[in-house]
Parts: C-alpha cells; sequence; structure tokens
C-alpha cells in the first residue's frame, strides 16, 4: 500500500500530466477549423469546463485511433458510480478520461465582508455560533470520466432533440435571444440593410443602448447575429478593456458564442466563419496563443450557458446522460492537496476520483 507521501507523489505526476495535455490540446486549436470544431464540441458538453471538454476531446479521438471506441467524438460522460446508478457497467479494459476535478474546502467567518477574517474548517468541524460559512475550491485533483460507447447495460432513456429546416432558425429562440436583449437594457431594432449600420449584420451601440440587426438576409443568420450582438452585451461593456484594446478578442469572442448557441440547437452554423485564432491571440501584447485561447475558451462557455439556460427553446443534450441524477451525493476525497493550478477548472460535481480506475 503506497504510503502518504507516494500518494502525493502520484498525485502530483497526474496532475502534470494533464496539464500537458490541456497545453498540448489548446495549442492545436490556433487554426480557425479546428476553434470552430472544438466549440461545436464544447456545446454539447456545456455543463463542463472548457479545459475539462478539451480534455475529454483529446483522449476519446485516441480512443478511437486505438479502436476502442467505435466513433471518433463522445455523446454521454460520467463517472464510474453513475454509470453503475443508471444501470451500466463500464466495460473491462476501457480506460477512463483523465480530466481535472475540484477540490474544495469550507471556511466560516464571524464578519464575512472582511476577507481576513474567514478561516478553513477542518473535516468535521463545525463552525462557531454566529458564523457564516461558505465553500471555496482550493485546488484541482485527477479524476475519470467514462464515454457510454465504454460501457454496456440497460439502454439510456431518449431525449428530444431539434430538428431544424436548412435556413430556418428554431421556433422561440429569435424571441427568446431579443428578450434577453432587453432584459440586458438595450433596445433592438430590426433594419431593413447592412448600410444602416456602417455594412455590418450587427451593430451594439453602449453609448445608445441599442442593438441593431439587419434582415435582409436569412432567418437563421438574422437569429446568430442576433446571439453575436447579445454576446457583445454581456461581455464587452465599457469595462472590458483588453476587449475593447484588441476589437479582434471581442468580435471572436461574440462569434463563438454564436457558434454555441446555434449548435446547441442544432443550428448548421457551417456557413459561418470563425476568424483565425491565430491572427486575433497573437496580437494581444504580453500574452502567447495558448494563454488568450484558454481565457477565452472558459468565458466564451459560460457565457453561452448563460443564455442557453435562459432560453425556453429545445436543445441538443449537454453529455450528460440522461436519467442521471445530479444531485447525488459524493465520496469526499482523503486529504485532497491544495495546489492551485493554472485555469483550473470549476467544480464539477459528479466526477469521480482518479484512484485505482483507468491507470
Amino acid at each position: 500500500m503506497a504510503t502518504r507521501e507516494e500518494a502525493r507523489h502520484q498525485r502530483e505526476a497526474k496532475l502534470d500530466e494533464l496539464h500537458e495535455k490541456l497545453t498540448g490540446a489548446v495549442e492545436r486549436l490556433v487554426t480557425g477549423d479546428d476553434w470552430a470544431d472544438a466549440l461545436r464540441f464544447a456545446a454539447r458538453f456545456r455543463s463542463r469546463s472548457f479545459n475539462n471538454v478539451l480534455l475529454i476531446w483529446e483522449q476519446h479521438q485516441a480512443a478511437f485511433e486505438q479502436g476502442r471506441v467505435p466513433e471518433p467524438f463522445p455523446t454521454y460522460v460520467a463517472g464510474y458510480k453513475q454509470w453503475q446508478q443508471l444501470g451500466r457497467q463500464v466495460e473491462k479494459g476501457q480506460a477512463g478520461y483523465q480530466i481535472l476535478a475540484p477540490v474544495t474546502g469550507r471556511f466560516a467567518s464571524a464578519n464575512p465582508s472582511d476577507p481576513a477574517s474567514w478561516r478553513r474548517l477542518n473535516r468535521g468541524e463545525k463552525p462557531k455560533p454566529g458564523e457564516v460559512v461558505r465553500s471555496k475550491m482550493v485546488g484541482v485533483r485527477p479524476a475519470y470520466v467514462w464515454d457510454v460507447s465504454q460501457t454496456s447495460g440497460d439502454p439510456l432513456p431518449e431525449k428530444p432533440e431539434p430538428r431544424l429546416l436548412t435556413g430556418v432558425a428554431p421556433a422561440g429562440l429569435r424571441e427568446g435571444l431579443a428578450g434577453r436583449i432587453e432584459a440586458e437594457g438595450f433596445e433592438l431594432l430590426w433594419v431593413p440593410h447592412e448600410g444602416m449600420i456602417g455594412g455590418a449584420n450587427g451593430l451594439t451601440n453602449f453609448e445608445t443602448r441599442q442593438v441593431a440587426v439587419r434582415t435582409n438576409m436569412g432567418d437563421a443568420a438574422q437569429v446568430k447575429t442576433e446571439g453575436h450582438e447579445l454576446a457583445h452585451v454581456l461581455m464587452h461593456g465599457p469595462d472590458a478593456e483588453e476587449a475593447r484594446q484588441h476589437r479582434g478578442i471581442g468580435e471572436v469572442e461574440a462569434e463563438s458564442v454564436a457558434l454555441m448557441i446555434g449548435a446547441a440547437h442544432g443550428m448548421d452554423t457551417s456557413e459561418y466563419t470563425i476568424p483565425y485564432v491565430a491572427g486575433w491571440a497573437s496580437a494581444v501584447d504580453g500574452k502567447n496563443p495558448v494563454e488568450v485561447v484558454q481565457a477565452a475558451g472558459e468565458r466564451i462557455r459560460k457565457t453561452a450557458i448563460d443564455i442557453l439556460d435562459r432560453l425556453d427553446t429545445v436543445q441538443v443534450p449537454d453529455g450528460t446522460p440522461p436519467g442521471l441524477d445530479r444531485d447525488t451525493p459524493r465520496r469526499p476525497s482523503e486529504r485532497p492537496e491544495q495546489r492551485s493550478v493554472a485555469s483550473a477548472v470549476e467544480a464539477e460535481s459528479e466526477l469521480e476520483p482518479a484512484v485505482g480506475r483507468g491507470l
């Protein structure tokens, strides 16, 4: 049995390995086609952090090339015990996909407004009378998930998938995006032609609090542009200094959000072009393209989710197996290491610890 020190070194090694995989995946995104593919993929796995989406994608591709899975893209992924909850079992010899799971700690304070007053509670320790308790991420640990194609057992419940006629936006999407734009305090204007908005498809004006979209293009293109401008509203206000200094960043972020919104509704976005990531990423002083892509990817995903979660529309599944209870309590990890990792992922409570499986 490994000692505590040996277990710590093993965990450190796994985190280093995951970081190398992630960096390699991001480096390969610095082309327009790869960026578009990654965003379409992220739209189907939007419940997970952008970094973990890339890790799953990278490892599933390798499994496909090795003949361990039948399709090049995963459909549903979950932890070992979660598949068992659904009446399915990971097949013998199927290695799980390593991802980064959060390590959280409980903190207490009698004066929450004072950052220095918070103290971490030990396991089982109760707060003092009058103290407020909050949890926050203090590090990450390796964890495993498996695609449904790596399991066998009971069939999954079917979920409705959007069906879209070419050139037509899905029912309710135009109205839903319009409602969100107006809820953010902007007036939505549908203008007859691009000559009224400087030759653009759409335009967001933070001074007049107006969003304009031209109507002399197809229905799907209008709605895609509506999503693009809503992303500007949410992401690129007067305080977004970096995007305002480098317009390319703001334009690619907005177009990427629009692509994810469309992909989540089954829309064919192949006719829309995302500018080459290398072009805008390399223009940011003091950062290399990998750093910019990592930062943009998670911002794009969170903005797209914020929009999608408030829409009353039929959307493609988010990568969580149908019928899975997301509120199932997870087993606490044993003495987790408090280690920060660049671009650490947000909480994904359904993950299995990377212990003893798929190694």
